[in-house]
């Protein structure tokens, strides 16, 4: 929801009729003193456009791939839909709940900061550092699935030590590029990748009518013929996290509006594109698969052991989710140096090299096995992470009302659609997801008995988040965020005169032109 309306207060943020040079109002001062402070480690060059922000924030991992293939066999065409329908609807309130927070403070790290300052540094601690560790590991199973890939089209294909060190080098130098020529390099394979998956739709539609080799229709009968629901609440329970591993968290946008050129005009925008792209692409997806295939085809569990997936942003997500527990003084501060580039060194060089660990993990005989016990930290970070944004959202909420602040009336504020909506349904969603963790872990008893080693590696995710963000609290005395003197200060971001000047421009269009901004590639 947009708010045009120009009356400001003294706190308000500036019009566009004064100067740049014009007198700062008190508050304005408070909010510039406190910028200053935060950038003393250095500061991310505001350098993603729009475009970038929205094509990176839409990236679609190798999951789409894998996870609907073992999802189908595990759970039939029912639990699949269902279950990619309710995280593809997460997509849309993670980012309405992130955006509202986000182009009001955009800081890179993002809902760690957020959780820091609003709720509690050791929240902060746990989330993070489990947010950190899951996306560095998840850089070797994009080796893994990089040397599978090999394999498919050269029956020799490569050593699995040579496969592994070509992808990983050529990953960890396209994050050392400077942040321009990153977005770049994304938002080009991110083009590709939607082309890509256009031609894989009209292929699927062609071959539901019968063009396939066989000429036949594919009229549903998989549906039919076999169970829909497979499994019951189990294979529910299996769809819904791999439905998350495939899908993602997509809170890489709310980390990338820290870097933007203009948070408020390219995170309002990717807020309404970025769910319509997944939702479009995963769910036609998951259609055409549970038409075309049927959910008792034995080729459906040939991938069951390298299911996880990746998208290829996750170094740049990983490294500036350290850099900021770093310049919360969470752990050393001197890891949160950023250089001229735009670039945090530090957190850069440690994400490279555990990446780089983790990835030969492979290498050993039991590396598989300890590496899916990282991955599965990844899948439980999602979910775990959502329920602290719309707990975060709800105590942001209280600060703005605590110290009276009008944040939403500000000269074109962004609030979230029918506030506290998304947030509910975001949480609601995630604490049934929470559930399915458990009970996967648990198992179906009836059929297999208790294994305390598959639930410990369904549930370490959780365990870690808590486990650690109790022990920091307990370790640290850190304090519980009063809303009353919470920081609404810091990373404020103010619009600036060019910035006004864009969003005058821009509601002045008519709505089709302003359509068009959202279709245009470039």
């Amino acid at each position: 929801m947009l708010n045009d309306s120009k009356g400001a207060s003294d706190d308000a943020l500036p019009s566009k009729e004064g100067p740049l040079g014009r007198v700062m109002s008190t508050s304005e001062a408070q909010i510039t003193d406190a910028n200053v402070e935060d950038n003393r480690n250095g500061e991310f060059q505001r350098s993603f456009s729009p475009r970038q922000i929205i094509s990176l924030g839409s990236n679609i991992g190798s999951g789409v791939f894998i996870a609907t293939g073992k999802a189908l066999a595990n759970g039939g065409p029912g639990n699949m839909v269902v279950a990619y329908g309710l995280v593809c609807s997460c997509v849309w309130a993670v980012l309405q709940t992130l955006s509202e927070m986000t182009i009001a403070f955009p800081t890179s790290g993002n809902y760690i900061d957020y959780a820091g300052r609003w709720v509690d540094p050791a929240l902060a601690f746990g989330a993070g550092f489990a947010e950190w560790l899951g996306w560095t590991a998840v850089v070797g199973a994009e080796a893994v699935f990089f040397n599978i890939l090999v394999k498919y089209w050269s029956a020799d294909g490569l050593p699995l030590a040579a496969s592994l060190t070509i992808f990983t080098v050529a990953t960890l130098a396209i994050f050392l590029l400077p942040n321009k020529a990153f977005a770049w390099f994304e938002y080009v394979t991110s083009l590709i990748k939607i082309f890509l998956f256009i031609i894989i739709i009209f292929l699927s539609i062609a071959l539901v009518a019968g063009a396939g080799p066989t000429g036949q229709v594919h009229d549903g009968s998989y549906w039919r013929d076999l169970p829909v629901f497979k499994n019951g609440f189990f294979g529910f329970a299996t769809c819904s996290l791999l439905a998350v591993w495939a899908v993602g968290d997509q809170v890489f946008i709310g980390i990338m509006g820290g870097e933007a050129e203009s948070p408020r005009y390219s995170m309002a925008h990717a807020t309404k594109l970025v769910p319509f792209r997944v939702n479009i692409i995963y769910m036609l997806s998951v259609i055409f698969v549970t038409l075309l295939i049927p959910s008792n085809d034995d080729r459906l569990l040939g991938g069951s052991g390298v299911y996880w997936f990746t998208i290829s942003e996750s170094v740049y997500l990983a490294s500036r989710v350290l850099r900021t527990m770093a310049h919360q003084k969470l752990i050393p501060e001197v890891i949160a140096l950023v250089d001229s580039q735009g670039r945090p060194v530090w957190s850069l060089v440690i994400t490279g090299a555990t990446a780089l660990l983790l990835t030969y993990l492979n290498l050993n005989g039991g590396g598989a096995e300890v590496f899916n016990w990282l991955l599965s930290i990844t899948s439980a970070s999602f979910f775990m992470n959502w329920i602290i944004i719309a707990f975060t959202s709800w105590r942001f909420h209280q600060a703005l009302v605590a110290q009276n602040d009008q944040l939403f009336s500000q000269v074109y504020a962004w609030k979230s659609v029918a506030w506290p909506v998304a947030p509910i349904w975001l949480m609601s969603v995630s604490i049934l997801l929470l559930a399915c963790c458990i009970g996967a872990g648990i198992g179906d008893l009836s059929v297999a008995p208790f294994s305390a080693y598959n639930f410990f590696q369904y549930v370490i995710g959780i365990l870690i988040i808590v486990v650690f963000t109790a022990g920091y609290k307990i370790i640290m005395k850190t304090p519980w965020r009063d809303p009353k003197t919470a920081d609404l200060v810091t990373g404020r971001r103010i619009l600036t005169e060019a910035e006004i000047t864009q969003l005058d421009d821009y509601y002045a269009m008519p709505k089709w032109r302003r359509f068009l901004t959202y279709v245009a590639l470039w």
